[in-house]
């Protein structure tokens, strides 16, 4: 005969039976406050015929023991009166405990040891499983504390006992003639200034509307200056300025002066018009002479650039020049035909006959047979 449980009527897995003796055993730890009854079914067949199968069911009841510590049956919600007596009950309290001892529940109540010469509250066990909250004084005061704390421990009969420490808060409250709760706010009905809850609130709301009342006002005046919908003719760009008038051109700085959109720091003696070609005696600087090609025209365009940049009367944008520059001039210095027939010229073409055939020619007009020919 062989032995097993149905897993089905066992889905946690909390028991296990030997196959061959039918022994039930635990397979983890059981907790009577979560479950207090089990039923499950074992099944037996026959070793030598299995379709031979037997159901029986079982019962599992756990016993009890004493794993609970007691605690307060309910969230309490304690009040007393500001003109409350001495020895007045004010809260009657009771214990639970999740265990179920045979004899019964039996609760012991009592103030901790650190609240037992309390001043304001005292306890009294009832012996039944309930005690009665008292108070010791009279004169509670919302202002000088609304509310108090009062731990209180309980202790079960159990073997061995458990205990636990629950805290009682009690609020001070405004009370009407029977007794009876009225107001049980923390803050005092009435301020040092003289002024009502009510007042404060109402100044309150006062101040705030105030307030947005200005800012509303602030808002207007910024939309006022600053209109979401601009004119089509006014131009929003930065740094753009706009005339509707039509000037002379770059060099017309009565409608508006150039200078003021560039260094005014930067001066010049002289102002050169930049509409036509420089002058020639850019050609006669001296300190060209003697100075390789390469040189000169890049000292010349360095002064050029120079010229540009502290010109206070050129426009603020890139433009382009024109400079008729040649340099310090070839070997044969000037070819002019005008220069060449001048009774007065006394420039040498005799290096013409060396230059090969192609300026036969002209070492023939300009050589030293020239005065024949216009004679």
């Amino acid at each position: 005969m062989r032995y097993s449980i149905d897993r089905n009527t066992d889905l946690e897995r909390y028991f296990n039976i030997d196959a061959n003796s039918g022994v039930i055993t635990t397979a983890k730890s059981l907790d009577r406050e979560t479950n207090a009854v089990h039923n499950i079914t074992v099944l037996a067949m026959e070793s030598q015929n299995p379709s031979q199968v037997g159901r029986g069911y079982v019962a599992i009841t756990i016993l009890d023991i004493n794993d609970n510590a007691p605690e307060f049956a309910m969230d309490y919600e304690t009040t007393v009166c500001e003109n409350a007596q001495p020895g007045q009950v004010i809260q009657k309290i009771s214990a639970v405990d999740k265990d179920e001892p045979s004899n019964g529940h039996q609760f012991y109540f009592s103030l901790t040891t650190d609240m037992t010469n309390n001043h304001n509250f005292s306890l009294k066990d009832n012996k039944d499983n309930t005690a009665s909250i008292l108070t010791r004084r009279n004169g509670f005061r919302r202002q000088e504390q609304s509310v108090y704390y009062l731990p209180i421990f309980i202790v079960d009969s159990g073997s061995p006992s458990l205990s636990s420490t629950n805290t009682l808060t009690i609020r001070v409250c405004d009370c009407d003639a029977d007794g009876i709760a009225q107001t049980c706010n923390a803050e005092a009905y009435v301020l040092p200034a003289g002024l009502s809850t009510g007042a404060l609130i109402a100044i309150l709301a006062c101040v705030l509307t105030l307030l947005v009342l200005i800012l509303l006002i602030v808002t207007m005046r910024r939309r006022k200056k600053e209109p979401l919908i601009f004119d089509e003719e006014r131009d929003i760009r930065e740094n753009i300025v706009r005339y509707d008038d039509e000037g002379g051109g770059e060099e017309d700085t009565e409608a508006f002066d150039m200078a003021a959109l560039r260094n005014l720091n930067a001066i010049r003696d002289s102002k050169t018009r930049r509409d036509v070609t420089p002058e020639i005696q850019f050609l006669s600087r001296p300190t060209f002479k003697n100075i390789p090609d390469n040189v000169i025209f890049r000292e010349f365009i360095w002064e050029r650039l120079k010229e540009a940049d502290v010109d206070p009367g050129a426009p603020p944008y890139d433009s382009l020049q024109t400079y008729a520059f040649e340099g310090n001039g070839s070997v044969a210095e000037s070819l002019s035909s005008l220069d060449s027939i001048s009774s007065n010229s006394d420039q040498n073409y005799d290096y013409l006959s060396d230059w090969g055939p192609r300026f036969k020619r002209l070492a023939e007009m300009y050589g030293n047979g020239q005065e024949s020919l216009y004679s």
